[in-house]
């Protein structure tokens, strides 16, 4: 019989949404080991030997420990799925690989949005800086701990939010060009660039932030609201969000939209020329 997967994740981070909506798309049970991600519980010495770098999710199947969700995602479709979400021919399938790699860019990008609007307004009700600098010398990559602290006493005004903005904007009109195809990424058939990709759209949806691409990148709506009538959706994504959350963090990111907005019409405007 084959070992139990097994994930460890958190119920809000958009990466362990993402692979919890794929186990969810191949019925794969596992057993799930939750993170607190607020209490540190990534920091913890029995975590970083499984993933040194102190994120979620980790996914272990047997004695194979994999990091990483796209790779993740990949991993479980070819070696549980037989393959079903990665395109057949060869151009389908790099592009698909292609949204893979750009997932960790993409990411970042969210991260930035979340961590300089809704997130921020927590972490700074509730930590003084002595603690803020704190969380930061406990990343284990020094940059990444950095950027957190950037992003907390900076919010939108941080150079990150210039650099997500532009990978944001990439990725909606690479999106929109793909989305003519079909109402899937590449056609008619959910494949595993979707499932790599929703909790991101998702997450700026529940930030408020929904007018990145609702006039110019129109094809991006309905995609999302497609996927929300999927079950798979529910599974890995909204069951799993706190009472109260939702309208909190909406709360928190739409009063920074009219700002993101001149920012992001100039990118449009800058682009246009």
């Amino acid at each position: 019989m084959p070992a139990m997967l097994t994930l460890h994740h958190a119920p809000t981070s958009v990466c362990s949404q993402k692979v919890r909506v794929g186990l969810a798309l191949m019925e794969l049970r596992y057993e799930s080991r939750m993170l607190n991600l607020q209490a540190g519980d990534q920091f913890e010495p029995g975590y970083l030997k499984l993933n040194p770098d102190a994120v979620v999710p980790t996914l272990v199947d047997g004695d194979l420990v994999v990091v990483e969700s796209s790779l993740i995602l990949a991993y479980l479709d070819r070696e549980h799925f037989s393959s079903q979400l990665m395109p057949r021919d060869p151009a389908g399938r790099v592009r698909a690989e292609h949204w893979l790699l750009r997932c960790l860019s993409i990411h970042a990008a969210i991260n930035t949005l979340s961590f300089s609007t809704a997130m921020r307004k927590k972490i700074l009700a509730e930590k003084t800086r002595d603690e803020i600098d704190a969380l930061a010398a406990r990343f284990p990559d020094p940059i990444m701990g950095q950027k957190r602290k950037d992003l907390i006493l900076n919010g939108i005004a941080s150079a990150y939010v210039g650099q997500a903005l532009v990978h944001l904007r990439r990725l909606f009109a690479d999106m929109q060009d793909e989305l003519e195809e079909g109402p899937w990424l590449g056609g008619n058939r959910l494949g595993i660039a979707d499932v790599a990709l929703v909790a991101y759209v998702d997450r700026l949806d529940r930030l408020g932030f929904s007018g990145f691409w609702e006039e110019e990148f129109a094809r991006v709506g309905p995609w999302l609201d497609t996927w929300k009538a999927l079950p798979a959706y529910s599974t890995g994504i909204a069951d799993h969000l706190p009472p109260g959350s939702a309208e909190a963090m909406r709360a928190g990111g739409s009063a920074h939209w009219p700002e993101l907005q001149t920012r992001w019409t100039g990118l449009t405007e800058t682009r246009a020329l």
